[in-house]
């Protein structure tokens, strides 16, 4: 199942790789442009990981809501899921699509 948050593709997924690391924040992307940022709203309900440079995010209770400035709140279900900033492609580059 997909999920997306503006410019965050979320993607459920069997497990976090075992090398992963925790990190010590609940910020899944920071916004370029507006520094807002797309978080877990109460970072008790999920852990992030990160392994070469791909970011992992584990809901420990039964729901997470991840938010935004600019979206609405999406609700993912207790489970494991991996996080990508989206692209874009244009005739010059590939480039992190931007809120």
């Amino acid at each position: 199942m997909l999920w997306r948050h503006g410019d965050v593709l979320i993607a459920a997924t069997a497990e976090v790789p075992a090398e992963a690391r925790r990190r010590p924040t609940a910020v899944l992307v920071w916004g370029e442009i507006t520094g807002h940022s797309h978080r877990v709203a109460e970072p008790e309900t999920a852990m992030l990981y990160e392994l070469d440079g791909v970011m992992y995010l584990r809901v420990v209770a039964p729901s997470a809501r991840v938010v935004h400035e600019e979206h609405h709140p999406i609700t993912l279900p207790q489970g494991t899921y991996r996080v990508w900033t989206q692209r874009e492609y244009t005739p010059r580059e590939i480039r992190r699509v931007v809120d």
